[in-house]
């Protein structure tokens, strides 16, 4: 099973560029994060940090602010996979490069 899609959350503090100032926000809260932790606890994978555990890359940015061209970002976007799907994947990434919205492509790739 694989679930997928904007979670409005970003897990580690990797996943956004300026966590102690977003310690507080909405999108980073601890109880939000826990909630993915548990997904985590409960054998579910996210994808893309699996395979890339130290990249800094993110799935959004703000408008208002034109985060993007100085890419102060988030990671709100994932491809969660079951655990029993480890052996399949091969493939994760995210599409820095797309643009026409504050969010970019995130992709999987099992076989």
């Amino acid at each position: 099973m694989v679930f997928c899609g904007d979670v409005n959350t970003a897990h580690q503090a990797i996943d956004l560029a300026r966590p102690k100032e977003n310690a507080r926000i909405s999108g980073f809260l601890p109880e939000e994060r826990a909630c993915l932790d548990q997904w985590a606890a409960a054998g579910w994978v996210d994808s893309f940090r699996h395979l890339h555990p130290d990249a800094v890359e993110y799935s959004w940015w703000s408008q208002r602010t034109d985060a993007r061209a100085r890419n102060i970002g988030w990671r709100l976007d994932y491809f969660w996979i079951h655990e029993s799907l480890l052996p399949r994947l091969r493939g994760a990434g995210i599409a820095t490069d797309v643009t026409g919205s504050d969010h970019c492509p995130v992709w999987l790739e099992l076989d």
